[in-house]
């Protein structure tokens, strides 16, 4: 149990709060083992959603490729694919049960003391309001004592956050003390709540893709890394969704596996937060390899790095470009990598010679035959 006192007394004082370890999101389910868990489940059940949409052809009209295209053009098999992919996600459970094993329990308790002492720093931001007003020409204190019987909130704020009738009973002798006005408390809420778990999502993901970006770009330019190691993922000239992390284990573990464990790390994420993140990258990832450009999926639309795009990347004449992944494509833009130009043509073209040569190859098998 713990108790605090701002020290000047014109402010609420803090909560006292107790701090216990947070229960399970899942009862009957550690969430050690639970950020083991989720982002593979959510991977292959999002990658079988869409094998499903592949092999019963649900919605040609959406693909990317045809099936003769997976057929002719692919250099890896699917079991190859399958192997690989597994194989990855060992690496990455391994590397959850060491991020687990060193990060401390996620607690709870100090929720309402926090938001308190946020809600103590939109007070005293207040204090820096009649000068600032002052300045272009406006008497703050004259407005306040206008509107103090009319619009008293509003005159406590242009007073500087002075807000001598907001009190509340305290403690066994009920003693008044101040106590913040409920617009204060929203605000702190909301950056507790809301703008601060945003900010660091925002931080991971940028930290993620500019990881991805840098090594992936790397991987194309030197010519050694590319044939040990990246040349193994555009074994799929067709990516479809659950060959996604179809990569050389040492590739897989440095660009998926470490980029996401650093951007974790380095937005300072609580446990929890790294489940959420680590989920949605593993979904990103198999929607950018998913093969269709599907106008009702949400992650399509999201951010201009989709399907559409890293497909561009996988052929032959785009393979030098759009190298930003997983999430946005500000690097691209910045560094001058981004593909531009019609592809309606070349994709066309790729269509009509796999269709071709698996119509000559089932010519050749008929001959055979007879």
């Amino acid at each position: 149990m713990a108790t605090n006192m701002t020290s000047t007394t014109d402010l609420p004082p803090l909560p006292a709060y107790s701090v216990t370890v947070a229960p399970d999101l899942i009862s009957w389910l550690p969430d050690f083992y639970l950020s083991i868990i989720a982002p593979t489940l959510a991977y292959w059940v999002i990658s079988i959603f869409f094998h499903v949409i592949d092999t019963l052809d649900l919605f040609p009209q959406y693909r990317l490729h045809t099936p003769a295209e997976i057929a002719q053009r692919n250099k890896a098999s699917r079991y190859e694919v399958l192997r690989d992919v597994l194989f990855q996600q060992v690496i990455q459970a391994v590397m959850s049960f060491v991020l687990g094993m060193t990060d401390p329990p996620q607690y709870t308790g100090m929720e309402e003391y926090d938001v308190a002492v946020w809600a103590t720093r939109v007070r005293l931001s207040q204090r820096a309001l009649p000068a600032m007003l002052n300045i272009i020409g406006i008497n703050a204190a004259s407005m306040s004592k206008n509107m103090a019987v009319s619009h008293p909130l509003l005159a406590g704020v242009l007073a500087g956050g002075h807000y001598p009738f907001l009190t509340e009973l305290a403690g066994s002798g009920g003693i008044a003390v101040p106590t913040f006005a409920t617009w204060e408390l929203l605000v702190a809420k909301a950056i507790y709540w809301g703008i601060i778990p945003a900010l660091q999502l925002f931080l991971a993901v940028t930290v993620l893709d500019t990881w991805q970006y840098f090594l992936h770009r790397i991987m194309h330019q030197n010519k050694w890394l590319y044939t040990t190691f990246h040349s193994r993922h555009h074994r799929l000239y067709v990516p479809y969704a659950y060959g996604a992390l179809y990569n050389h284990p040492f590739e897989g573990f440095l660009l998926d596996t470490a980029g996401a464990g650093l951007a974790y790390k380095v937005a300072f994420m609580t446990p929890r937060q790294g489940i959420f993140f680590w989920v949605m990258s593993s979904i990103k990832t198999v929607d950018d390899h998913c093969g269709y450009a599907l106008p009702w999926d949400p992650l399509q639309h999201m951010t201009s790095n989709n399907a559409a795009y890293h497909d561009i990347h996988h052929q032959s004449w785009g393979i030098k470009t759009n190298f930003s992944q997983p999430f946005f494509t500000f690097w691209d833009k910045l560094l001058g990598t981004m593909w531009h130009g019609d592809t309606s043509l070349k994709y066309e073209r790729s269509r009509t010679r796999a269709q071709e040569f698996l119509e000559a190859e089932a010519k050749k098998a008929s001959e055979k035959a007879q």
